[in-house]
């Protein structure tokens, strides 16, 4: 039995031992990778991503990587693609395989079906001179590597690199692509990701449920409009006769001037133009732009709602805080 600091030390010598492995696959990327990044982006097929044991988890993990960054990807598992899989695989495709020695038989086996069928190699490699190496279009080579298992067997440092110049690829396609933050939404609609990306436009309230009253109205009429509007909003957007935005009232706003009122002795608030108390030139929002940039714009300066206007600078719409606590945004 080893004590806790023996423990930690060889955990942290693990790390800085694939650390290390990592700074040098940083310094030898090359022209291949290059090739590589360019073979993706121009697939007109899918990408295909296989591999076996340890290798074809990585390959299950880059697969998935791409598809949901823009490139459509499937993984397929070696064994099962000479039992009939292979039919997944078209002429359109490129072909990801994942081996660090490059001698895996049940990969091998593949390369010739690969070959007549006309899809495109990767190798992902420590060996260039491997048999896998040689049937590749493209080789990402990163070079011979030892594992840190103290067995020295387990895959552990091959994988990491592995798994890494993995993401440099896809991150680099994704790039190649020009893959934007609307289509990454489009690819993420659940969870808290997918909701941060939905659009203002998405969440805000508009038509019926959107408190709208005309400048010169009275206090009142605003309170009122925001009684009656659905959903009781805190607030009520003023505009003008072309619907612009125009100022902003709020719950708050009216909770202050009851307390001025109280404090003057002046209760005739409720008569006076909604022109004179409301919030002018507020703080708003476009119906285009992503519910995150909402959230923090509402979290920075803590309140509420935010009014939602158009290029025009119209009102459109009311962001209130609790339609995205209600899907859970936050």
């Amino acid at each position: 039995m080893t004590d806790d600091q023996d423990i930690l030390a060889g955990a942290r010598e693990l790390l800085a031992a694939e650390s290390r492995a990592l700074a040098v696959l940083e310094k030898t990327l090359d022209g291949d990778f290059v090739r590589a990044v360019k073979l993706l982006a121009a697939c007109e097929g899918r990408v295909v991503t296989t591999g076996i044991g340890k290798a074809g988890i990585i390959a299950r993990k880059l697969g998935a990587t791409l598809a949901s960054t823009g490139t459509p990807s499937d993984f397929l598992h070696p064994t099962e693609a000479l039992h009939g899989d292979l039919g997944r695989v078209t002429g359109a495709d490129v072909v990801l395989a994942l081996s660090n020695s490059g001698t895996t038989e049940e990969i091998l086996r593949l390369v010739g079906p690969l070959r007549e069928l006309g899809a495109k190699l990767v190798a992902v490699t420590a060996d260039p001179g491997s048999p896998l190496a040689n049937h590749a279009d493209v080789v990402l080579d990163y070079g011979e590597v030892a594992e840190v298992c103290p067995l020295g067997l387990a895959p552990t440092t091959s994988t990491t690199v592995m798994l890494a110049l993995g993401d440099a690829l896809a991150m680099e396609v994704l790039k190649q692509r020009a893959f934007s933050t609307e289509e990454f939404a489009r690819f993420h609609p659940g969870g808290n990701l997918g909701r941060s990306l939905m659009r203002v436009e998405e969440v805000m309230r508009k038509g019926e449920s959107l408190p709208l009253v005309r400048a010169g109205a009275s206090l009142a009429e605003a309170v009122e409009a925001m009684t009656a509007t659905p959903g009781r909003p805190g607030a009520v957007l003023v505009v003008d006769g072309d619907g612009r935005f125009q100022g902003f009232y709020t719950d708050g706003d009216l909770r202050r001037c009851l307390l001025t009122a109280q404090e003057t002795g002046r209760f005739d608030m409720m008569g006076r133009p909604i022109d004179e108390v409301m919030t002018r030139d507020p703080i708003t929002i476009r119906p285009e732009e992503l519910v995150a940039a909402g959230l923090r714009m509402l979290r920075e300066r803590q309140i509420d709602q935010l009014g939602v206007v158009d290029a025009d600078g119209r009102a459109v719409g009311l962001l209130d805080i609790q339609d995205l606590l209600n899907i859970r945004a936050l």
